[in-house]
């Protein structure tokens, strides 16, 4: 089980890795690409995957619910603001930075909480 989860984790670390350089790289012409869609699917797929390993395993220590709901919640806001952002032919550079701004936060909760 152990290394089932830390699969997922890696998905779910590469997944906001590819959303977050892909903001990063397209500030200089902001625009929501394919690939940030795919980076916040593969994030959240990867972290709900991660967690249900979790939960179904004998580990030491059990999840923190509260904060696996905010850092869900956080995901979802940023899933739907990617979809929406891609149905749009370019979209604002602080649209992307909010974008960028709440993926360093879910990484910030994930690590400092």
């Amino acid at each position: 089980m152990d290394k089932l989860m830390g699969i997922f984790v890696i998905l779910h670390i590469l997944g906001w890795a590819m959303l977050l350089g892909a903001a990063i790289a397209t500030m200089k012409t902001p625009k929501v690409t394919p690939g940030m869609f795919h980076g916040a699917l593969t994030a959240l797929v990867g972290g709900l995957l991660a967690l249900t390993v979790w939960e179904m395993g004998d580990f030491a220590r059990d999840p923190n619910h509260i904060k696996i709901g905010i850092k869900l919640l956080i995901t979802i806001i940023i899933t739907v603001l990617v979809a929406l952002g891609k149905r749009k032919e370019s979209v604002s550079k602080g649209y992307l930075g909010g974008i960028a701004g709440l993926v360093v936060a879910n990484i910030a909760i994930a690590v400092l909480w």
